[in-house]
């Protein structure tokens, strides 16, 4: 069992609370000890700070960071070198009529540089990470990959 201990601090009060719907930012602070803290508000629709992350922008990125690090780990282990991995990810969230909300689905899009070597066996890693992501495994919508691998190009 792993345990995560992470402390999410509002820092929109004004001096008058909550007590009208415009009257609040939606403005927090993420921290975890001894790490930088991560500005967080609410997305722009809602009120937000565009200029600070949300929680559906953090959900993607946790998706697409924990990809990539079991993805660089199982190229590791089998032999095949990365040298770049750049992922453009993007998600998708519904809104019902009463306003409440949920992710419909996330789309992965690694673009990954591999040093000459197995490029089938690069492409298919991807699929063996999916199955071991932590995220991806615990969240109840659906986490497409729609990767690339390329070889390095000789000089």
């Amino acid at each position: 069992m792993h345990s995560y201990d992470v402390m999410v601090d509002w820092t929109g009060n004004d001096g008058v609370g909550t007590r009208s719907y415009r009257e609040y930012r939606r403005d927090h602070t993420i921290t975890v000890d001894g790490k930088p803290e991560i500005p967080g508000s609410s997305d722009p629709n809602f009120s937000g700070d565009r200029s600070r992350f949300n929680p559906e922008e953090l959900l993607v990125a946790s998706l697409s960071a924990c990809h990539m690090l079991w993805y660089l780990h199982l190229c590791s282990v089998n032999h095949v070198t990365v040298l770049e991995y750049r992922d453009c990810a993007q998600g998708w969230m519904e809104e019902d009529a009463a306003g409440a909300g949920q992710f419909a689905s996330v789309l992965l899009r690694p673009v990954v540089r591999i040093a000459t070597g197995d490029l089938a066996k690069a492409r298919d890693l991807h699929e063996e990470a999916h199955g071991y992501c932590f995220i991806a495994r615990s969240v109840n919508f659906a986490v497409k990959i729609a990767a690339e691998v390329l070889e390095e190009s000789p000089l």
